[in-house]
């Protein structure tokens, strides 16, 4: 059996078994070595019942003596379909009760007289108690289970952490040898770093926390030491590349010098500086590719339009691309009206065009008539084809699928690209995901701009907050309420939009109301959005349908209700919608029940308005895959690295890595590094070729 053959042909997983493993990441037999546990349980010191303390959380080892399962009783009544189970432990000396909730069939395995081991918060109620604690049923006959330090795996339907862990243990038996190290001999000296398959038999049986700490050091800096090599050879690659095989270098010219002239507003220093190495890049054969991060309201969309009229100047076609509907309308009206002044046509491209509006759209992009097409995922469609495409801007990319992105750059050859982003990046998340990529930073915001007011209300204080709000839409100011949920949810207590639009417009009844949401039929969005941009809608009830992009100078008061179960980085965006004019603007965070972690997310957006230290903030409590927006295997989805706690071990990596590449650029003396590029990289990182 090859490490490539999926899972199901190792002995004791089979075909039902293999789908649940594909629910936790699991396919192939090298996946199962390296399906590492999420935690450990050191059963070589069980807490005895009697030493238990409320509050904390602890193993113990104890035999089941009885089991109750009983209907929830909840608000006056018994909740049919809501089981609590509960069993008595004892350990021959003391006895406590765990109580699981909703668990059916669970009294078929904890039954009286088996010996469980369980892992879980202790609390008081009435007595101590254990409060849904995992628990495994212990086999006296497997030695694995007592007496060590016991890894716990994830499980899924249908898949016990025992069963996983007997599993991978055989496969360790039984595979391990084939596992070849690929990191350079030199490397692993230089550190000290010790065996690869003795590090991965230390993650799954750990003998102590040093010799563990060791080997999760090895294998974190393996994954980061891959990565970087990917990213710095597919930078080579594409550095070796040249733009469209019919294009010269891109040079500002005319349109260029009449847009500079139309702009109302003195651009920042920034954003020259940006517009400078965006010209230098497209002044050169090589292909751009180029990140630009800037915080809210830092003005990359007049960048963007100045890459966009270079492209043109130079006889070549441009694509915008957006995230959402809303913003590519927006856009779109926006840049049509100043652009055309300088002859530059454009057109907008989305899924809900008309037939013969899709139709006109289409015609002028494959003439060429269209220099500029502002639109969403539409833009990569089949049937859209470009003259002369030289220059691709991407707008929010993280919410594009890598597919996407390369069907719409598959429309030419090696065009230039510059991806946006409103979200700042950790440095550490940036070199993980954007390493191959060119960065430019707008670290200043427009001059006039004053700081946005924040405050975190209670929900019984609306009273207060309706009456603030009354009164700055008599100073003829302009409101958002964000809502988190479109219909009212019987699993989630959080405010509905549509629920609180018909509440406000009772409760408000002098103010024009209205609601907006992703489910609303395109015509009916894009006609509530105009009406709020030209200022007859007082109050915007939505979903973070607004959350990017939406300029509406006059909104100066944006409320988020629930805003505790909003990530960090969504607040942030939100509040960024208000205090984009001269005026001072107002943020208001509505709080009702709330977790720990929610509201250290609220107190995190109250500390702060730097974007940047929000978004360290926000991969900390979140991890890189959920900022992104998308898992990537080998990107941001390790096995083993933590881009929060392992930043000196990716700068070793990466420096590491380069080192490398300039003794080795096409890795000869490192075959096997190429292989593990391949195999593991080549879907996530296009590198195809390397090998």
């Amino acid at each position: 059996m090859e490490l490539s053959s999926p899972v199901r042909f190792v002995k004791g997983v089979g075909e039902a078994r293999e789908r649940a493993l594909l629910r936790l990441g699991v396919r192939t037999v090298e996946d199962l070595l390296f399906f590492f546990p999420r935690r450990y349980e050191d059963r070589r010191c069980i807490t005895p019942l009697s030493d238990l303390a409320e509050g904390g959380f602890a193993s113990v080892v104890a035999e089941v003596v009885s089991f109750e399962s009983r209907p929830a009783y909840r608000k006056g009544s018994y909740q049919k379909g809501f089981e609590v189970a509960s069993a008595l432990f004892s350990d021959g000396k003391d006895t406590v009760r765990a109580v699981w909730f909703n668990k059916p069939h669970l009294g078929d395995v904890v039954t009286p007289g088996a010996r469980v081991a369980l892992y879980g918060k202790v609390e008081r109620r009435g007595g101590l108690q254990l409060s849904n604690p995992e628990f495994e049923v212990l086999d006296e006959s497997d030695p694995e289970s007592v007496g060590r330090i016991v890894p716990v795996y994830p499980a899924t339907a249908g898949l016990s952490p025992k069963w996983v862990r007997r599993i991978v243990f055989s496969a360790l038996d039984l595979y391990l040898s084939e596992v070849k190290d690929y990191l350079p001999d030199e490397i692993v000296r230089k550190y000290g770093f010790s065996d690869l398959r003795g590090s991965v038999t230390e993650l799954h049986k750990p003998q102590s926390r040093e010799s563990w700490l060791k080997a999760r050091n090895r294998l974190a800096f393996d994954e980061l030491f891959l990565l970087q090599a990917g990213l710095l050879l597919r930078k080579k690659l594409r550095s070796s590349a040249r733009a469209d095989s019919v294009s010269v270098a891109m040079k500002a010219g005319e349109k260029f010098d009449a847009l500079l002239k139309s702009i109302p507003f003195k651009l920042t220093g920034a954003q020259e500086r940006v517009i400078q190495e965006i010209s230098s890049d497209l002044a050169s054969v090589t292909p751009m590719n180029r990140l630009l991060q800037g915080d809210v309201g830092s003005g990359k969309t007049a960048v963007a339009v100045a890459a966009l009229v270079i492209a043109v100047d130079s006889g070549f076609q441009a694509a915008f691309m957006v995230p959402t509907e809303i913003l590519a309308q927006q856009h779109f009206f926006r840049l049509k009206a100043s652009l055309e002044n300088i002859g530059i046509n454009v057109e907008l491209l989305t899924g809900s065009l008309s037939s013969s509006a899709r139709k006109e759209a289409l015609d002028a992009t494959a003439s060429g008539k269209a220099g500029l097409v502002v639109g969403t995922h539409a833009i990569f469609g089949k049937k859209v084809a470009f003259k002369r495409l030289g220059l691709v801007i991407i707008d929010e990319q993280h919410r594009f699928g890598v597919m996407q992105k390369n069907a719409l750059m598959a429309k030419t050859r090696s065009p230039h690209v510059l991806v946006m982003t409103a979200t700042p990046i950790p440095r550490a998340l940036t070199l993980s995901i954007y390493g191959d990529l060119d960065v430019s930073l707008l670290d200043e915001l427009p001059p006039g701009r004053k700081p946005i007011k924040t405050y975190r209300l209670r929900s019984s204080q609306s009273g207060e907050l309706m009456r603030f709000i009354n009164d700055k839409a008599r100073q003829g100011r302009q409101i958002y309420w964000i809502c988190p949920l479109i219909e009212e949810s019987e699993q989630l207590d959080l405010s509905a939009a549509y629920s609180r639009f018909l509440n406000l417009k009772k409760r408000l009844p002098e103010l024009r109301v209205e609601l907006i949401h992703g489910q609303l039929p395109t015509g009916e969005k894009e006609a509530v959005m105009s009406a709020f941009e030209a200022g007859e809608v007082d109050l915007l009830v939505a979903t973070s349908v607004v959350e990017v992009g939406v300029d509406v100078p006059n909104a100066t008061v944006m409320v988020i209700e629930d805003a505790a179960h909003f990530g960090i980085a969504q607040l942030h965006q939100l509040r960024g919608r208000v205090g984009r004019g001269e005026e001072e603007s107002h943020c208001v965070l509505l709080v009702g029940k709330s977790t720990p972690e929610g509201a250290a997310r609220i107190d995190a957006v109250l500390s702060t308005s730097d974007g940047f230290k929000l978004a360290e903030m926000d991969l900390r409590q979140r991890g890189p895959g959920e900022i992104c927006g998308v898992r990537q295997h080998g990107v941001t989805d390790f096995r083993v690295a933590d881009l929060t706690r392992d930043r000196k071990l990716m700068e070793r990596a990466r420096q590491e890595a380069a080192e490398l590449i300039a003794k080795d650029p096409g890795l000869q003396k490192a075959r096997g590094l190429a292989e593990a590029l391949v195999s593991r990289l080549g879907a996530a990182l296009e590198l195809a070729g390397i090998a």
